[in-house]
């Protein structure tokens, strides 16, 4: 910074960018360069000229080039800094001509008013002129200014401003307290009240002596003294301040007859001295009576607010202190006697009310013609129960008011006192009760004979007819329900008359209930509850001639008949099973347990399976052999059908067929048959085996050839097996073959060519010496060596007879060379020749016939081409005339060759048939 520049704004830059302006402008004071200082704060940056002027101010700039400068930004330039730059430097002076000007442009800125204030305050120039004119400085700054230079300024300054903070302290530090109460008494403010005169303030003596001795009696402002009247109560200074007031109220003074002030004297007293109230009462005139008094009542000093109402004509506050407060109902009814007021009346008679003097009251509030009050009077006369005295105070209201609460609650009242014929007269006149709210309240009441008079004069007859009912006067109640024509009326009569034992009346209402569904089964709970189940029956029996009867009546009638007359019940059932509710009924057989009827009631419901359940659970009552059969082919659970069989096996075996049988087409034979095997009682369901055995069941086939076996039926056993193939056939076949019975034997060795093991039946008919049925087995086989292996055998048992038998048998399954070879080597030719002449002869046949074919086709062949041979010759024919005929062609189907001549084949000539071979009967080997 000690080089010299010849150009400084480059500097001006750097300085400006980076806040070294008192540096920058030290540097241009110093060399001289006062132009750029002005171009700096004029065009660069006018903001920094706070710092600028400091800095000059510091360098002993001359002053005249400063205040150029500052009147050069003027308003661009910020007000605050430059002040406290100046400030700083004890230089504000310096500052008054650009203040001045600020404020002769219109300037309202608070630093700029601040400035020139404590401009003025230090040359002393009028300041107290500014400090109370200047709308637009900060107390608390210039206030703060002036208090090391002149107090008193320092006050005025604040009190302007309302800092009360900053003149409190002030006043104090300088001893200015009757500055201090004046502001005080001025401000009006509670809480600066408080503040100064808290225990706390070491100077609240000094200013209490100031504001007694003379800022109030200075002030002619009511408002500031009752101010100061409530602060010094609530800081709990009552003689000061009662002194204060008598001093300024009973003392010929200006406010001597001021109304807030008289007012104020007194609630002093009231606070703080109650013993002079009495006499500030009597003698003071311009003061708030309601207001006071009601304080004073607040205070409990009920003799002198009782004396402030008085002397105000304040009756009704005064009789109310004597009644509320002081609680002396006779001094009130005295004093009311006195004033003869009917407000006055009526205060004293809500006070008898509430102290339960009712008739008293009841009088007091017809002294004071007072129908205002007659809720609460009717609820006390009601409660004290002075009718009498009740009906005088509601004839009086009625004159008054037209109620409907009053003339209903003075019905009541001579329906209390019982004058009835009241009553009558009075309904007849124009009222406005609500007749029908008084007749449920004397209903209530059970006051019957008035509510009676009520219902007939209004036609309420659902209410008229239990009021009757109430009166033991049944008939009157039917004929009143029958006006009604409603439900809840017929049952209340119906249940009355039950209860008074009028079944016949009963019966009345009872069949004009139960055509409502609804109300039906309360109806039947009623009477059964007090047991009169015949009425109950009668009632319903009755109902079923009804146009309206309904299915519920039926229903009903149905379930008493189960509980109390079970002999009835099948017979209604069966009568009316269309109209039932056979759910509802069936829960109640089922209580009751009649299962007869209860398995009828499931077969209409279509309930088949419950129908069969009940039937076997109760067979001795529900059991029927055709009505369960029919029940049983509709069941959709399939197990009842075992259960079923079960049951008959146990308790009607004799039956058991005929079931089964029905049941056969649902069943599963085998289960069936399981069952029965099980009990051991196959024999018993043989019939059922029979019948079924056509579906080839292995079980029932197995069953019955077990029966058939046991029994040595072979006739039916040989025709099961052979009609039945579904069973065990081996197992069977090996049973058979030990059996002791040449015919059980017999089917074994059958079983076993059925089954194809025809070695086994060979052999066991070759024990049995049952040779025929060793050769048609044989025959059946198929089997060449079997058969022959058969010859063999019947040669080696020296059997010629079969032998010969067997080769008419087997004749497809023996070859020729074989059997001529065993018949020439056992001289068995005889026996073989029958076989030999049947054999040539079928060979001889088979010789005929293909010699027939050959000769057939050879003449078919000749046929064939002399055809051809014809054709052709033909055709050359017609090539050869075809020149010598006419040049037109010949016409269509004119001409042509002969058709060709048919050959016919003759029947070849031979020898015929050979006679068949005869031979003789055979008889039984």
């Amino acid at each position: 910074m000690e080089a010299k520049l010849p150009d400084a704004r480059p500097l001006i830059n750097v300085c400006d960018r980076f806040g070294f302006v008192p540096d920058l402008t030290h540097y241009l004071y110093t060399n001289n360069m006062l132009r750029y200082i002005e171009g700096y704060v004029q065009k660069v940056n006018p903001g920094n000229a706070p710092l600028v002027v400091g800095q000059l101010l510091d360098d002993e700039c001359p002053e005249d080039f400063i205040k150029g400068l500052i009147l050069s930004v003027r308003s661009l330039l910020p007000v605050e800094p430059l002040v406290d730059e100046c400030e700083k430097r004890n230089r504000l002076r310096l500052l008054t001509q650009f203040l001045e000007h600020l404020v002769s442009e219109g300037s309202q800125d608070v630093h700029v008013h601040n400035a020139l204030g404590k401009i003025i305050i230090d040359s002393n120039n009028n300041p107290e002129h500014f400090l109370t004119t200047n709308p637009f400085y900060d107390s608390h700054v210039v206030g703060k200014y002036c208090e090391k230079r002149d107090p008193t300024l320092a006050v005025v300054a604040y009190r302007r401003g309302q800092c009360d903070d900053e003149l409190i302290n002030v006043t104090n530090k300088n001893s200015l307290f009757k500055l201090q109460a004046r502001y005080v008494v001025e401000r009006m403010d509670g809480d600066l009240w408080d503040k100064v005169l808290q225990p706390e303030n070491e100077y609240r003596r000094q200013l209490i002596d100031q504001v007694v001795s003379t800022a109030l009696p200075e002030s002619k402002s009511p408002e500031q003294v009752s101010a100061a009247v409530k602060a010094f109560m609530t800081a709990d200074l009552p003689h000061e301040l009662i002194e204060l007031l008598e001093k300024i109220v009973l003392q010929n003074s200006a406010f001597s007859g001021n109304f807030n002030l008289q007012n104020l004297l007194i609630l002093t007293a009231i606070k703080a001295d109650p013993s002079r109230v009495m006499d500030y009462v009597n003698r003071l005139d311009n003061f708030d009576g309601p207001a006071v008094g009601e304080v004073a009542v607040e205070a409990q000093l009920y003799e002198e607010a009782f004396a402030i109402f008085k002397k105000f004509n304040l009756n009704v506050q005064a009789v109310n202190v004597l009644l509320d407060n002081i609680q002396s109902i006779e001094r009130a009814e005295e004093f009311a006697f006195r004033v003869e007021e009917d407000a006055v009346w009526s205060q004293v008679a809500k006070a008898q009310l509430r102290e339960g003097l009712v008739s008293e009251a009841i009088e007091s509030f017809i002294r004071a013609d007072d129908a205002t009050h007659f809720l609460d009077v009717i609820r006390a006369a009601e409660e004290a129960n002075v009718y009498n005295d009740l009906v005088k105070y509601l004839l009086m209201v009625r004159q008054k008011a037209r109620e409907p609460k009053v003339d209903g609650e003075l019905i009541f009242a001579y329906a209390k006192i019982d004058r009835l014929s009241d009553i009558e007269e009075f309904i007849l006149m124009p009222n406005v009760a609500n007749l029908q709210n008084v007749g449920d309240r004397l209903y209530d009441e059970e006051l019957y004979e008035a509510a009676k008079i009520i219902y007939a004069f209004i036609s309420n007859w659902a209410k008229l007819a239990v009021t009757l009912v109430k009166l033991k006067q049944f008939q009157g109640a039917v004929d009143a329900a029958r006006k009604a024509n409603s439900a809840k009326t017929w049952k209340e009569v119906c249940f009355a008359c039950v209860d008074a034992e009028e079944f016949r009346l009963a019966q009345i209402c009872g069949l004009n209930i139960i055509v409502q569904v609804d109300d039906l089964e309360e109806v039947s709970e009623y009477y059964q509850n007090r047991g009169c189940f015949n009425e109950l029956i009668a009632l319903m029996e009755s109902g079923l001639g009804l146009e309206r009867a309904h299915m519920g009546i039926f229903t009903e009638l149905g379930v008493l008949y189960a509980r109390y007359r079970s002999e009835k019940l099948m017979e209604h059932i069966k009568l009316f099973s269309t109209r039932l509710n056979i759910p509802k009924l069936i829960r109640a057989c089922d209580e009751q347990q009649h299962w007869k009827e209860l398995t009828y009631l499931y077969i209409q419901y279509d309930e088949f399976d419950n129908a069969a359940t009940t039937i076997m659970n109760h067979s001795p009552d529900a059991w029927d052999h055709l009505q369960f059969k029919d029940v049983c082919v509709k069941v959709a659970n399939v197990e009842l059908y075992y259960k079923a069989v079960h049951f008959y096996l146990q308790e009607h075996p004799d039956l058991i067929n005929d079931m089964l049988n029905v049941l056969a087409l649902r069943l599963d034979h085998t289960r069936v048959v399981d069952i029965m095997r099980k009990a051991g009682q196959l024999h018993l369901v043989k019939p059922y085996m029979v019948a079924v055995q056509s579906n080839n069941v292995s079980a029932v086939n197995e069953a019955l050839n077990e029966l058939y076996v046991e029994e040595e039926d072979y006739e039916r056993l040989r025709e099961s097996v052979d009609m039945h193939d579904n069973f065990d056939q081996i197992g069977l076949a090996q049973k058979l073959e030990k059996h002791e019975l040449l015919e059980m034997r017999r089917i074994a060795a059958y079983i076993y060519k059925k089954a194809g093991r025809w070695k086994q039946s060979i052999a066991l008919s070759k024990k049995d010496n049952m040779y025929k049925d060793c050769m048609e087995t044989c025959s059946q086989s198929g089997d060449r060596e079997l058969s022959e292996d058969l010859l063999v055998y019947f040669i080696e048992q020296g059997k010629k007879e079969c032998f010969a038998s067997c080769l008419f048998i087997c004749y497809d399954l023996i070859r020729p060379d074989v059997a001529l070879e065993l018949a020439w080597m056992n001289n068995m030719v005889d026996f073989a020749f029958p076989y030999l002449l049947q054999f040539i002869r079928e060979y001889t046949s088979k010789v005929d016939d293909l010699v027939k074919d050959k000769i057939e086709s050879q003449n078919e062949e000749r046929a064939k081409e002399k055809e051809e041979k014809d054709l052709v010759a033909q055709q050359n024919m017609y090539a050869q005339l075809l020149p010598l005929a006419l040049p037109a062609p010949p016409m269509p189907g004119m001409g042509g060759p002969p058709p060709p001549l048919g050959v016919m084949g003759m029947p070849p000539m031979g020898p015929g048939p050979m006679p068949a071979f005869g031979m003789p009967p055979m008889g039984s080997y």
